[in-house]
């Protein structure tokens, strides 16, 4: 394929100060250099290339990213390494939606060269195991990099290319190094079920939370401990500097670059781990509009959804009765009613909750509602509770409760591989 018309970023330098450390099997990194507050958070890459790549050094590098691999001057990081003489980059492999973006929600960019740089773009889309290892081995890359900006939200696809890359790369004796960036809804607290390993799919390969709470790094180092344990990867990870985990992503003082078309914000990521579950509907979940996630609807729909919705009183958020036409995806070209998600207040905003809640009262308020006909809410919620709680006429704290047992579980996990405060 030919991406010749698309604007292509220039090369260039990138600053910061390195701070690496060697994970080999999952054990805990040393302690985060001393940041320079909000609004001054280093990346992973821009530490990484401030140390002049001495980590990558005689090592052919193969980078697994999209659009938002970019430096703090919002230039792509493999229009920076190519020229660079420090760094050998020899391969780009590209997740959903490809590497430089140009696919939609289940696609990708397939095999090409990349107009910009010349370097073979490989694609990891729904690819795993040996086959992604034979990727790998094709590529004559020594190391696999990665960095990509996450959602925070289990069924985000890139945390599980993440997993998938991970495992192909210990198959294929790869080295592999993470490159942190900011969750950009906090790293405070997991929230939600936790997934039932009988679910496993491409939204959910493994028992971690809905909203797991957790960097890219952190992630990596779990995966490694946990759920590789047989056959680690030869980890490192690079940490940001500056970044806490009190943190959302516009105190951050670094560009934001949308991680796949449907996610334009950061207003959309602080919903998305509650409402992208209206994908299990028969509701539009909001594509096709300029607000995903945020507006939810369905013909049929009136005032009373959002009535109902907001007559519970949760934290932190209100619901506006709202009508909008998706231009694509389900509803195209319809007027449909709903409701628009207004957070008002993101520290006390449980996004799950809200999400479980806006089930229940869709269900109860419009006799039109429906699951797909796959249970593909199973996939999204990792288990069959939430869909059959729902049904039975559980309200939201009767559904919120029955993950309450896992999810403690799940928390005490997680604290060992967290690695900011």
């Amino acid at each position: 394929m030919s991406l010749s018309r698309r604007g292509l970023l220039a090369a260039g330098g990138a600053v910061g100060a390195l701070a690496a450390t060697a994970a080999g099997t999952g054990a805990a990194s040393a302690a985060p250099a001393a940041g320079k507050g909000h609004g001054r958070v280093r990346t992973g890459f821009d530490r990484l290339a401030a140390d002049g790549y001495a980590l990558l050094k005689g090592e052919k590098v193969g980078v697994v990213t999209n659009p938002t691999g970019i430096t703090s001057d919002v230039r792509h990081i493999v229009d920076v390494m190519h020229p660079d003489e420090r760094v050998d980059l020899v391969a780009v492999f590209g997740p959903e939606h490809g590497f430089r973006g140009t696919a939609q929600a289940g696609g990708s960019e397939g095999r090409y060269d990349d107009p910009a740089t010349g370097l073979p773009v490989y694609d990891t889309y729904l690819k795993s195991g040996q086959p992604l290892a034979d990727v790998f081995t094709a590529s004559g890359v020594d190391t696999v990099v990665f960095d990509i900006q996450d959602a925070g939200a289990r069924f985000y696809t890139y945390i599980w290319t993440l997993y998938d890359c991970m495992e192909a790369a210990a198959l294929a004796g790869k080295r592999f190094v993470v490159l942190d960036r900011p969750n950009p809804v906090t790293g405070r607290a997991a929230l939600g079920p936790v997934l039932d390993l009988a679910f496993g799919t491409f939204v959910g390969r493994r028992e971690i939370a809905q909203a797991h709470g957790m960097t890219v790094t952190e992630l990596a180092l779990l995966f490694n401990a946990r759920f590789l344990a047989e056959r680690p990867v030869d980890l490192r990870i690079v940490k940001m500097s500056g970044w806490k985990r009190s943190d959302f992503f516009d105190t951050t003082g670094l560009p934001w670059v949308p991680p796949s078309p449907n996610m334009p914000t950061p207003d959309t990521a602080l919903v998305y781990s509650g409402t992208c579950l209206f994908e299990g509907t028969n509701l539009s979940e909001g594509r096709g509009t300029t607000r995903p996630f945020e507006l939810l609807g369905a013909e049929g729909i009136d005032h009373r959804w959002a009535a109902a919705a907001n007559a519970l009183d949760l934290p932190g958020v209100a619901f506006r009765e709202a009508y909008f036409a998706p231009t694509f995806s389900k509803f195209q070209g319809k007027t449909v009613g709903g409701v628009q998600v207004h957070v008002q207040d993101r520290e006390v905003f449980d996004p799950v909750r809200t999400g479980i809640a806006l089930l229940v009262t869709a269900k109860q308020t419009w006799s039109g509602f429906a699951w797909r006909a796959d249970n593909w809410i199973d996939k999204l919620t990792g288990n069959t509770r939430v869909r059959t709680m729902i049904d039975a006429g559980a309200d939201t704290d009767e559904v919120v409760g029955a993950w309450a047992q896992d999810l403690a579980a799940f928390r005490a996990v997680r604290k060992r591989y967290l690695q900011y405060r």
